[in-house]
């Protein structure tokens, strides 16, 4: 690398932004985020406030991150809005009280909408890298998000080269940014291996206006052991795919798999791996967790692609240590391509995510707790949701020491319509809801994945609504379910 790259060290850095100015940063999960600058800028922002002059920036990302990106600026009051995926608490916390203003989004369109100009001028990116060149060739780390968009619109660039990661992860991304309309033109990935773009994001190097090196390991959360739920929601899904490729609905060679980021997500992931009634797959997934990195090391799972590897730092040692064998498993891609709604109806992907809750119809609320306090956001679930050969939500029946249904008569908050979602699994069963109308979807979903505590409740309204019309739905009663919760702290019937 040419001297020609300024090195600073992050407080230096920090102080290089202006009030109000756009950020966009790397990283999808804490994978590939940035994780120093953001501690820099924090620091600056603390010190213009205390100086009693304002400073807030925006911040766009690929998703969630770490507690140094979102964490930092949270606390220190530093963000104006955010957009799109959040998961970090005290970043949720300052969303829910009105003090950050938070914009959802489909992640396959966060980077269209930057170069559309819907999210305003981008001034900076700040992009983790393992290696970056004097002609402008950054090689991303473990994730890649919208880092290629960010580093073409953004005025100015600041690299965090992060030698916790080897320079030899270059070759394991593919890098595609999509020409804006009426000049795009098709995707050329026809297969889940296959390989459509470059090894890595090229710039202009007068961009790059600072180096700040590091060593900072990706702040990955630990997944909870499974327990009895989990794993029975995992054996329901297996079971489930199993008897569809048996009755000849899925194809011989299987299709491949997307599944959402969490704790059940990994558990599913490990009981479809250990089901010898589904052939070795491939996964076609915004993420590459635990689970699914240990079924590519058993040969379980042949290819993965995705735009993120969200491994905990025991998993990504045991890849790095045998990345030149593993990178002939995986890819990672753009969002924009990883969450491609073209490539999942090209591919026949078969979704799987999770959901807050459902109601009776189907319906699903991913995002809103009662219906207006924002937990995470809608990720990529739409994307792969109303798109796929087959579509499956899955969650537990209750929550809150069984307090709180998650199937109800109405969903407090809509995200995904009863038309994109085809099977339901909870621990309690599956409900398939494949050509059934509204009532027959309500007494599948009731009677095989509500808790018993709450079905006999649930089949009354059905049966009490039948005269409403094509849905039986009473907006008197709908809500009220949720309406005894917050009276009562629970929402079973004294």
């Amino acid at each position: 690398m040419k001297s020609s790259f300024t090195e600073m060290d992050k407080f230096e850095a920090g102080r290089l932004f202006k009030n109000g100015q756009t950020v966009g940063f790397s990283g999808f999960t804490p994978a590939g985020a940035a994780k120093v600058v953001p501690e820099g800028i924090a620091a600056f922002a603390k010190e213009e406030h205390a100086a009693g002059r304002p400073f807030k920036i925006g911040v766009i990302t690929g998703a969630s991150t770490g507690d140094s990106l979102d964490g930092n600026l949270a606390r220190a009051e530093a963000v104006a809005w955010r957009t799109p995926y959040q998961t970090n608490t005290d970043l949720r916390n300052a969303v829910n009280a009105g003090k950050i203003k938070y914009y959802d989004l489909h992640l396959s369109e966060v980077a269209q909408e930057i170069r559309y100009g819907f999210l305003g001028h981008v001034d900076w990116a700040v992009i983790e890298a393992c290696k970056v060149t004097a002609d402008g060739e950054i090689t991303p780390t473990t994730s890649v998000g919208v880092s290629p968009t960010l580093c073409r619109v953004a005025d100015k660039i600041i690299i965090e080269l992060n030698s916790a990661h080897p320079e030899d992860l270059q070759g394991c991304h593919d890098i595609i940014e999509l020409e804006n309309p009426p000049h795009r033109r098709e995707i050329r990935v026809y297969s889940v291996s296959d390989r459509g773009g470059v090894p890595t994001i090229k710039v202009d190097p007068k961009k790059i206006v600072a180096i700040v090196k590091n060593h900072a390991p990706d702040q990955a959360r630990e997944f909870a052991d499974a327990d009895e739920t989990t794993d029975k929601i995992g054996n329901n899904v297996a079971e489930f795919l199993a008897a569809e490729l048996k009755a000849g609905r899925l194809p011989p060679e299987f299709l491949p798999l997307q599944s959402g980021v969490g704790n059940i997500a990994n558990a599913l992931m490990g009981a479809l791996g250990k089901d010898k009634n589904i052939p070795p797959f491939t996964m076609y997934s915004e993420v590459l967790q635990d689970s699914v990195a240990n079924l590519i090391f058993e040969g379980r799972v042949t290819f993965a692609s995705a735009t993120s590897l969200t491994v905990t730092p025991a998993i990504l040692g045991r890849i790095y240590e045998n990345l030149p064998e593993f990178r002939k498993h995986f890819v990672l891609r753009p969002q924009e391509i990883s969450n491609n709604p073209g490539l999942v109806r090209r591919l026949g992907v078969i979704s799987i995510n999770t959901a807050i809750e459902a109601d009776i119809f189907g319906n699903i609320n991913s995002t809103h707790i009662m219906g207006g306090k924002m937990m995470n956001g809608i990720g990529g679930s739409g994307d792969f949701t109303r798109n796929a050969y087959l579509s499956i939500f899955t969650c537990p029946s209750t929550t809150k020491n069984s307090d709180i249904s998650t199937i109800v008569p109405l969903v407090s908050h809509l995200d995904h319509t009863e038309h994109s979602v085809k099977v339901l699994i909870t621990e309690q069963g599956v409900a398939d809801l494949r050509g059934k109308d509204p009532v027959d979807r309500a007494k599948a979903i009731i009677n095989n994945c509500a808790h018993p505590d709450y079905r006999a409740e649930l089949l009354a309204y059905v049966e009490a609504n039948k005269k409403c019309g094509h849905i039986p739905l009473n907006l008197r009663d709908a809500f009220k379910m949720h309406v005894r919760f917050m009276d009562t702290k629970t929402m079973k019937q004294k």
